[in-house]
């Protein structure tokens, strides 16, 4: 971490994926904040030259505010490197793990960690026949903030009817029931737990709607549950290889104790908007959201 505050960041956000909004309401959010912490700031929305206006300006650190696709799956990542400009977050092969949700949960199995079973299907398949006993989720294996995600269940009439805008592959994953949880690291510090409730599916409008859902911070879960939280948190940033801030999820059956808590995904840029878990986690252990920012960018660096 270098002493010396950089004079410029430049905040990149929005972004051709289906997440460009959430990013443009993380980015905004985020530029605020470094402002308000004496930071030169430009935002900077990733277009097709955003590459050559990085290297006009030549900030001393990109503050990546992306969210899914291109933004997230170490592609931008990649860019920045070549550039030789700082950037928050994880590196190239730890975001491109975390993103290919299959190759994470291998990633996650090689460190003894909880996951469900999964393939992945050819989506025309998967909406002529159950590909596996329901109840099930299907999702594409490369998207985040819930996009594109249907659940199966036992009663359902048939296979689910995707979307015609759903990728050719998807993958399909057995339904783990119980209760949504979710613990932040940064750096290797794991933060707290939250209780995250919901009046249904943990969806896309839920997750960034004012009211869509209600968070318990710390949860009011068994001492066992809440340990393995932290631990696993920081053992799945690990294992892919994380830096910076990352956000990993579960689901815990409260029926079957220790044995119904599983890994969902770990996140290698959660969201940074008014709704966002990991600054309200930040904030719960003392660590203002101008502070959280701060943190990050003098974390920022390349060649991870």
């Amino acid at each position: 971490m270098s002493s010396r505050q950089p004079r410029l960041v430049a905040v990149l956000m929005g972004g051709p994926s289906a997440e460009r909004e959430v990013s443009l309401s993380s980015g905004r959010a985020c530029a605020a904040a470094l402002r308000d912490h004496g930071y030169e700031v430009v935002e900077v929305d990733a277009g097709a030259v955003f590459a050559t206006r990085l290297t006009t300006l030549a900030p001393d650190v990109v503050f990546n505010a992306l969210h899914g696709r291109w933004g997230e799956d170490g592609c931008v990542q990649g860019i920045l490197e070549w550039l030789q400009i700082p950037y928050t977050h994880s590196g190239v092969l730890a975001s491109a793990l975390a993103m290919d949700k299959q190759r994470s949960k291998d990633v996650f199995r090689s460190a003894g960690l909880p996951v469900v079973e999964s393939i992945i299907a050819p989506a025309a398949e998967v909406r002529a026949r159950h590909v596996m006993d329901a109840p099930y989720v299907v999702k594409p294996n490369n998207e985040g903030s819930s996009v594109g995600v249907y659940l199966v269940n036992e009663a359902a009439n048939g296979p689910p009817q995707l979307d015609k805008n759903m990728p050719d592959m998807v993958m399909v994953e057995t339904f783990a029931p119980g209760r949504e949880l979710t613990t932040t690291v940064i750096g290797d510090r794991p933060l707290t737990v939250t209780d995250i409730l919901t009046d249904g599916w943990y969806d896309y409008d839920a997750k960034y709607k004012e009211g869509g859902s209600r968070h318990i911070v710390p949860a009011q879960i068994p001492q066992d549950i809440w340990d393995a939280c932290m631990d696993f948190a920081v053992r799945a940033h690990s294992a892919l290889g994380c830096r910076g801030v990352t956000r990993t999820d579960f689901r815990w059956d409260e029926s079957r104790g220790m044995d119904g808590l599983i890994i969902l995904e770990t996140n290698t840029q959660p969201g940074m908007t008014s709704t966002s878990l990991s600054p309200e986690q930040a904030q719960a252990i003392g660590m203002s959201f101008p502070e959280l920012c701060h943190w990050m960018v003098e974390d920022a660096s390349c060649n991870r």
